[in-house]
């Protein structure tokens, strides 16, 4: 089960980054759903472990352990591209209607936390999405 995947060449960041730049960012919906995320390193290292460490089995997540709620996650973006995070939510619909599958997603949220992993010994890189986005921007 994996998080939302930040990366610096594409994929969701990318898309979350152009209104920011533009001073638009802003909560999507009331902001209190879940944000599962993990860094582009962490996942490839998480990869590398699961392959090494034979004892793991059944479904792994594949998430930061300190997932944020969506508020938490645009102030974050907003104060790690230096832009300031006023405007009141963007409306579920509008969400939707931009983004389609990808919105509903971000729409529904869930807490998801890399339990085996963490049993497991894995070390986050990137446990926190501060320091993540301050890696990745």
């Amino acid at each position: 089960r994996f998080g939302i995947i930040l990366g610096r060449k594409g994929g969701a960041l990318k898309k979350m980054l152009i209104p920011f730049k533009f001073g638009l960012g802003a909560p999507l919906a009331s902001g209190n759903q879940w944000f599962p995320w993990i860094h582009e390193y962490d996942l490839a290292r998480v990869y590398e472990f699961i392959i090494k460490n034979h004892k793991l089995r059944g479904p792994v997540n594949c998430t930061a352990p300190n997932p944020v709620t969506n508020r938490e996650f645009t102030k974050a973006l907003g104060k790690a591209l230096k832009r300031p995070v006023i405007l009141p939510s963007t409306p579920g619909g509008v969400i939707k209607a931009l983004l389609g599958e990808f919105g509903s997603i971000l729409l529904k949220g869930q807490k998801a936390i890399p339990r085996k992993l963490l049993a497991s010994g894995f070390s986050f890189q990137f446990p926190r999405i501060r320091d993540a986005l301050e890696d990745l921007i």
